[in-house]
């Protein structure tokens, strides 16, 4: 039997340096100057989150009055896998030809996508990697594929100018990318473009909506008022597959 066909217990703990040891490494900042203070506040924050015996591992000035620590430790905490809330993909991923051939032959036009970066967000490299032809992690982007038309409006671009393009444009998808998230920026703005294109679309007529980001938690996608989240690490072709799915799978099976 190998290591990948054990029976996996329910309950496990951190590993470290041997299994079930229970260490872990965190990383925080507080708003003190670097001395030994701070070092003993760090600490001391450590081990009222669970850490013991916690070892600081690394502690540096990042400002006046700041400092950022990385701490390392025990916990005696346990992970009960039962418990655990995974989000599904409930499509099958396709290639760039089967995805070609089913717009084409079933929704018998090019499919419209309008992306942005939404807010005061200029992190750009999100949405260009699910648009651009260069692509991620070795797949083509969706300008790669001869029936979607793209529209990348970039960084920055407010919710009003957002919801005209995608009327001028016609689009059937929207995506957003969202990599601020200081004071919960990604879900304000996501949330603001969600009521904005209900407020400007009839009912029924609003485009699917996408909103993507490291941030953002799975299942959050009905509370933000959006159709689909994607988190960090998704490529292209789940895009591109979701959409299939999204606008031209279930279109068809509703007929």
């Amino acid at each position: 039997m190998t290591a990948t066909e054990r029976v996996q217990p329910d309950l496990i703990r951190p590993y470290g340096d041997t299994t079930g040891d229970g260490m872990v490494q965190l990383s925080f900042t507080l708003p003190l100057p670097h001395d030994k203070r701070a070092e003993g506040a760090a600490l001391q924050l450590a081990a009222k989150m669970g850490l013991d015996p916690a070892l600081l591992v690394h502690a540096k000035p990042i400002g006046d009055g700041y400092t950022f620590f990385v701490v390392y430790g025990s916990v005696h905490h346990l992970v009960d896998l039962r418990k655990v809330e995974v989000v599904e993909r409930e499509f099958p991923l396709l290639s760039p030809k089967e995805v070609n051939r089913a717009i084409k032959t079933r929704l018998r036009r090019k499919l419209v996508v309008v992306g942005a970066c939404i807010g005061t967000d200029a992190h750009t490299v999100g949405i260009d990697a699910i648009l651009n032809i260069k692509g991620f992690a070795g797949e083509k982007g969706l300008e790669y594929y001869r029936e979607i038309k793209v529209v990348n409006l970039g960084a920055q671009v407010l919710v009003p100018e957002l919801v005209a393009r995608a009327r001028e444009e016609k689009a059937d998808a929207v995506l957003v990318s969202q990599v601020v998230t200081q004071k919960d920026a990604h879900i304000h703005n996501t949330s603001t473009m969600s009521a904005a294109f209900r407020e400007a679309y009839p009912a029924g007529k609003v485009p699917l909506l996408i909103a993507g980001g490291p941030r953002f938690e799975e299942g959050s996608a009905p509370r933000l008022g959006v159709d689909r989240i994607f988190g960090r690490g998704t490529t292209p072709g789940e895009v591109a597959s979701y959409l299939v799915h999204a606008l031209v799978a279930s279109k068809e099976s509703s007929r």
